[in-house]
């Protein structure tokens, strides 16, 4: 790697972990680099706009070149135009909340959000990541992996328990993401926040592989078995309509 490239990518991942930001001397000491090279470092990302210091505790956080970045990134990713209309119809019908989550990189990252019309308070973000094994997108994603894949993700990350409901065991885990593929879509019943139940359908691309997930998420107490039962046909059928969109022609034996 080139080592320069490789610091100042570093001091960003570190600047981004704290809303405050930080100072030279804790940059200095995390990277174990002498001051003046990590001012020449911040130097170079200021004037580009990634990183700025606050006038007032003179820490370095991170810049608003990052704003107009994620926002052109959003807007090239296909999936979320095209998914767009159809999050809007799943609004429209539910009221409750909507995601649109993509797979990357072993991760699944929320890309869009619709919050619906009842009031709901959840942890996610349009692009925060979403737990795999405990998230109905995340484990609908699981499903259409292949298994050496899902191993290698539950080896990487773990099953960290959200709360007591999690599934924390990796064989108990591989036969819930079997029953997702059987019937085509995931559930997930306070697993990720306690008082949330979801349900998720995968999203597939051109050649059949697993890229995404749309999921809606609702209080317990309201997504019951009688309305998700109510519900699924007309998912199944938007994540359907959503894969076509993206060039998706059937042929991978998926049951949505």
């Amino acid at each position: 790697m080139v080592k320069s490239v490789d610091r100042a990518l570093t001091i960003i991942k570190l600047v981004s972990t704290k809303k405050d930001g930080y100072g030279v001397t804790e940059l200095a000491s995390q990277l174990e680099l002498n001051k003046s090279s990590i001012f020449r470092l911040l130097s170079t990302l200021m004037e580009h706009g990634f990183i700025e210091q606050d006038a007032k505790t003179k820490k370095y956080r991170l810049g608003y070149q990052y704003l107009e970045l994620s926002s052109k990134l959003l807007d090239s990713i296909d999936i979320r135009k095209e998914a767009a209309p159809y999050l809007k119809e799943l609004e429209e019908l539910t009221n409750e909340v909507i995601h649109l989550v993509i797979y990357s990189q072993k991760e699944a990252v929320y890309i869009e959000k619709l919050e619906g019309n009842e009031t709901l308070r959840m942890h996610s973000q349009v692009g925060k990541r979403a737990p795999m094994h405990c998230t109905s997108a995340g484990k609908t994603i699981l499903a259409y992996l292949p298994e050496g894949e899902v191993r290698e993700i539950i080896d990487q990350k773990g099953l960290p328990p959200h709360t007591d409901k999690t599934i924390t065991e990796p064989d108990k885990l591989m036969e819930n993401i079997k029953e997702i593929r059987d019937r085509g879509y995931g559930i997930e019943k306070e697993e990720n926040e306690v008082g949330i139940t979801c349900i998720a359908v995968p999203i597939f691309n051109f050649r059949g592989e697993i890229v995404g997930a749309i999921s809606i998420s609702g209080p317990s107490i309201r997504m019951g078995e009688e309305r998700m039962n109510d519900l699924k046909n007309k998912f199944l059928e938007i994540g359907s309509r959503v894969s076509r969109r993206l060039g998706y022609g059937g042929n991978s034996g998926e049951e949505v």
